[in-house]
């Protein structure tokens, strides 16, 4: 396989590329997906804290994918809505905003546990990028630790922007809902199965016992062996991806792991409601045998998704290929902020893949969140699974 970024000989142009001005891409198009209803990419309104830059108008903004769209290898998910590059003028969905709706304890839970990130490629400036947002939000100083695929704090790959975009969101939302977590960012030395297999190896070695995935192969369910992510102890997350119902993919299609779509968050008064996400990833993964705790005539294998959380219209701060805040979409968003409630909840070992959210004991402490196909369940929707979180109950 080859790498879907290329490093160092490339940088010039990449920076380049990644500040013209962001275009349609048939994620923009917001093409009507088999599941879900609107026809569409929703707009979420702006969480109470934040504001939106002057002149911004919601329904004229589009998204482009930060990293290249290639079949059966690798990607990562993130997806750019705006540019903005203003600051103090924040738009997007913050932390309080999770917190809130998700009834996150994320001031007084979470110490002491080690959620890891799986990304490839490097991003330098992620440790100045993580400060600067948790700053913002008032979150505190991080505890963060960096390494290359080797479990080494040095010898770090060679840089991507698109892939360094994908690293500052992922840090970011499990700083948004845990706060007080370790993180570790594990970055793989390319985009690579095999170096991906092995940073996902590594951030077990090194004490994770939560690791979020923000990429996808989409179209192979083989491109990284599922052992690498089904070691017992240890929870795996990954994004359902974003191009619609039926665009299965490993890692996400694996039963060893929790399948993360994506929802629209809005806000009315004080209230906040969600509906699923057109773009979300999903569906029946016919190459993976059916797991024996589901039990639905309509899918012979793997039944996506297992649960989500908001995918759009979401704050990030990233220098290195942007130079400051901007709004992001995607499952990419919904991974790590869903690891971060693994964090809070802090019994990581304890779970079993997306088995956890298929125990019946779990329903009442999750939103249910309808419209989009059920398969015969209910509560369940194929867009965000058994839905997001309602507390930590679940988790």
């Amino acid at each position: 396989m080859t790498p879907d970024d290329t490093p160092d000989q490339k940088r010039k142009e990449e920076i380049v590329m990644s500040r013209l001005p962001w275009i349609p891409t048939s994620i923009a198009l917001g093409v009507a997906l088999a599941g879900c209803s609107a026809s569409t990419l929703p707009m979420a309104t702006t969480g109470a804290a934040l504001q939106r830059q002057p002149g911004a108008s919601p329904a004229q903004r589009v998204a482009r994918k930060a990293c290249p769209d290639v079949r059966s290898e690798p990607r990562c998910l993130v997806l750019v809505e705006s540019n903005s590059g203003i600051s103090p003028l924040v738009a997007g969905w913050g932390p309080a905003d999770f917190q809130a709706r998700y009834k996150l304890p994320s001031t007084t839970k979470g110490s002491g546990q080690i959620v890891a990130i799986v990304d490839a490629y490097d991003n330098p400036d992620v440790a100045t990028d993580l400060a600067t947002y948790r700053s913002y939000f008032g979150l505190g100083k991080a505890k963060f630790k960096k390494f290359n695929q080797k479990g080494q704090q040095s010898n770090y790959p060679s840089g991507s922007t698109g892939w360094g975009i994908e690293i500052d969101l992922d840090v970011e939302m499990v700083s948004a809902s845990c706060p007080l977590c370790t993180i570790y960012l594990v970055e793989a030395d390319g985009s690579y199965s095999s170096d991906l297999q092995a940073a996902e190896v590594e951030a077990v070695k090194l004490g994770a016992h939560i690791v979020s995935n923000s990429w996808i192969c989409y179209a192979s369910l083989s491109c990284v062996d599922q052992g690498d992510f089904a070691k017992k102890g240890v929870t795996y997350l990954a994004a359902a991806g974003d191009d619609g119902i039926g665009q299965e993919g490993a890692p996400e299609a694996f039963d060893t792991v929790v399948a993360v779509g994506g929802t629209v968050l809005s806000k009315n008064g004080s209230q906040y409601s969600e509906t699923p996400w057109d773009n979300t990833g999903g569906g029946c993964a016919a190459g993976i045998k059916k797991p024996r705790w589901q039990h639905d005539h309509y899918c012979t294998g793997r039944l996506a998704n297992d649960a989500a959380a908001v995918a759009w219209d979401v704050a990030e701060y990233d220098s290195y290929g942007y130079g400051g805040w901007f709004t992001v979409g995607g499952t990419s968003v919904a991974s790590p902020l869903l690891a971060g409630v693994f964090g809070l909840a802090g019994n990581p070992t304890k779970q079993d893949g997306g088995k956890t959210f298929w125990q019946t004991s779990h329903h009442e402490d999750l939103y249910d969140i309808s419209g989009c196909s059920g398969y015969g369940y209910t509560q369940y929707s194929i867009c965000v699974g058994w839905g997001t979180p309602n507390g930590i109950g679940a988790f």
